[in-house]
């Protein structure tokens, strides 16, 4: 039997006690569900060597400090994945060199034709579970505007050679063929555009689209577990814009973000000026934060902006667990008592594309909010409480919000960029104190940064933003990017072949271990 959530009519309006409620109570009803209740999520897979290969999302977990420093004996290979208006999947492969005065290598994977309409967002899995004499791989969703979500298999491990073609007259990019990345087939749960992808664990992928639902799909035999339903909003005092039919109105989920207990899921939708809370236990909704009209002024929205939110991210400060909106132009930080703590704007008012928590210090649990903007920059803010900026209050008025914090930033004018970035990625390499930031924008360009998390971002006292950041290599796909995932390969295991394997048997065996989850 598979539950099937049924919403709510009445409108339950999210107050401090209903949001703490939820989450201390939610911590014992996950663990205390029957066994012979079907559960939207499923528990979390562990897995034993996921940490080098998975992607920094927008809230980063505890690590276990390492207990290495030293540098690596063998170059560091990047998988990057794009998507683009142009319908393609292209994959990307960047071997970081052990010598800073070499350049960073980059070669062709893959290149699918993937939809037949714009691709608009990507999501990857954590990978397989290591198993000895065998390939680990990664399954990546893409989902478009055809309304279909596109499955593929693509392979853990560095490539084992790289070959330029031979004729330089057609092509002088290295080329690497792996045959184990390779379409698994296509989900057709939406009526809709998809919006957004994410795995919270390998074995359930969450799709939302503009059709107002969310769906809960299990990844051993891709069946649909279960469908959340978002409210459709009115037509009255909305403006109709170009994503409505004649005659209606915007509808639809923008974004969705699930807390790291997979208990909770936020979302925001077109045409809504709120924020949706599910109890992902009971697949319900447990409330609506609505935005005010001086939340939405404080958030950078005009009086003839939509008011609705564009990204969602949750993220951990040293005052406990928070989470973001990102409007057009600004960013809104809400904490667990579901009232506003800061806001980011940028100084030079500009369109916000992209936003995520970055892990910075894993020592004291650091986290920055990294924004990207539509001239070119991503900018790395401290929403901590003794960073944030407050303005000066004015008699007779409320007191504004506290701006955060800016540390640094990452491209712009000064460094001759001003082209949006569309999409990045923020990848933390294993036993090294830098990260490598992956960007991409709608000039097709792939630009590579690594700075250094402690000195670059931390350690900031200047008034004037400095520009941190060093640029690795940049590559060319002549494509209107729109989206991009990457994640750091796993060296390939003593005794495994880079063959082709059926993908049907391992991915039964690998999937194995939560049959027993799932059937509960």
């Amino acid at each position: 039997m598979i539950y099937t959530p049924i919403l709510i009519p009445a409108i339950i309006f999210l107050s401090a006690e209903l949001f703490f409620y939820l989450h201390r109570n939610l911590q014992t009803s996950f663990l205390t569900t029957p066994t012979n209740q079907i559960r939207t999520m499923a528990k979390r897979k562990r897995n034993n060597n996921g940490e080098s290969a998975t992607t920094a999302g927008p809230l980063p977990s505890k690590k276990i400090k390492a207990t290495s420093t030293s540098s690596p004996t063998t170059p560091i290979t990047i998988q990057i994945i794009t998507g683009s208006y142009d319908r393609v999947l292209h994959g990307i492969t960047a071997t970081l060199p052990l010598a800073p005065e070499t350049e960073v290598q980059f070669a062709d994977t893959f290149l699918f034709n993937a939809h037949t309409s714009a691709v608009r967002c990507l999501a990857l899995s954590p990978p397989s579970a290591p198993l000895p004499k065998q390939t680990q791989k990664i399954i990546l969703a893409s989902g478009s505007t055809d309304e279909r979500i596109n499955l593929y298999h693509i392979s853990a491990h560095p490539p084992t050679k790289i070959s330029v073609p031979i004729i330089p007259s057609l092509t002088s990019k290295a080329v690497v063929e792996n045959p184990q990345n390779r379409e698994l087939g296509s989900l057709l749960h939406h009526s809709s555009s998809i919006t957004a992808l994410a795995f919270p664990t390998r074995s359930k992928l969450l799709s939302a689209a503009e059709d107002s639902t969310i769906a809960v799909t299990r990844t051993r035999d891709w069946s649909l577990l279960s469908t959340i339903k978002a409210p459709i909003p009115k037509a009255v005092g909305r403006p109709s814009g170009d994503t409505a039919p004649l005659g209606g109105a915007p509808s639809g989920v923008n974004d969705f973000a699930v807390h790291p207990s997979m208990k909770l899921m936020i979302t925001v939708g077109k045409g809504e000026k709120c924020m949706r809370l599910w109890n992902l236990v009971t697949g319900k909704k447990a409330g609506v934060l609505n935005f005010e009209r001086h939340m939405l002024i404080e958030g950078g929205e005009g009086r003839f902006s939509s008011g609705e939110g564009r990204k969602v991210a949750w993220g951990n400060t040293d005052a406990g667990e928070e989470f973001c909106v990102g409007f057009e132009r600004g960013i809104l930080v809400f904490g667990m008592d579901s009232k506003p703590r800061c806001k980011v704007i940028t100084e030079q008012k500009t369109k916000i594309h992209q936003l995520c928590y970055v892990q910075v210090e894993e020592e004291e649990d650091v986290q920055v909010l990294a924004v990207s903007t539509e001239d070119g920059r991503i900018l790395f803010y401290s929403t901590r409480t003794t960073d944030l900026v407050s303005p000066p209050s004015v008699e007779g008025k409320t007191d504004p919000l506290p701006s955060a914090k800016l540390l640094a930033q990452i491209g712009g004018k000064d460094a001759g960029l001003s082209g949006r970035v569309k999409d990045f990625t923020v990848l933390k390499l294993e036993n090294a104190k830098d990260i490598l930031v992956v960007s991409a924008g709608s000039d097709g360009a792939v630009r590579i940064w690594k700075l250094s998390a402690a000195k670059d971002v931390l350690l900031h006292s200047e008034e004037k933003v400095k520009q941190v950041g060093t640029l690795l290599g940049t590559y060319e796909t002549g494509n209107r990017i729109t989206c991009l995932k990457a994640f750091v390969m796993i060296p390939l295991p003593e005794g495994a072949e880079d063959v082709v394997e059926d993908i049907e048997e391992g991915e039964d065996q690998e999937e194995g271990e939560n049959s027993s989850d799932d059937s509960e």
